[in-house]
């Protein structure tokens, strides 16, 4: 008798891009949040990435930030929130439009953001030592390519 093959262990072995892009994700994001956090910075979570790796130090909007992370303005707003109340942040007035507001990073938001983006330097590095620089490159590219053919727009997946 066949026995017919569990779907999560299917899973498991072959995992499909859906998975694959999770999880890579979220090793990322933990890697990240775990350094950070060795540095002082354990306050923070994920979802503030959907706002600090976008952050212009003299300030963005939160709309642009909103469709830069590929987040409704309700959840970008609850998220800004936070990171005003952490410290991270500040609402200013934009002056291109003074009914208009930018969120700036403090000195504790611009800190965090160049710690960040040191980090993910480093996981490229690694990542590129491990692959070969050529292969690296070629993955980089593929994966860009991809996510630009998917819509950006629809429900957000956090939040």
């Amino acid at each position: 008798m066949d026995q017919v093959m569990k779907r999560s262990t299917l899973k498991e072995q072959d995992p499909d891009l859906g998975i694959l892009a999770v999880q890579l994700s979220a090793r990322v994001q933990r890697e990240i949040f775990r350094r950070s956090a060795e540095h002082g910075f354990d306050d923070l979570r994920p979802r503030h990435g959907a706002v600090l790796a976008y952050l212009d130090e003299e300030g963005t909007r939160p709309g642009e930030l909103a469709r830069l992370a590929g987040r409704n303005k309700q959840t970008m707003g609850a998220i800004l929130d936070e990171l005003e109340r952490l410290g991270y942040v500040r609402r200013a007035p934009d002056p291109a439009d003074r009914r208009a507001k930018l969120i700036i990073p403090t000195d504790r938001g611009r800190t965090f953001m160049e710690l960040s983006d040191g980090l993910v330097h480093l996981i490229e590095q690694k990542l590129s030592d491990t692959l070969g620089p050529d292969l690296y490159r070629d993955f980089r590219t593929a994966l860009g390519r991809g996510v630009a053919i998917l819509p950006a727009t629809g429900h957000d997946t956090e939040g």
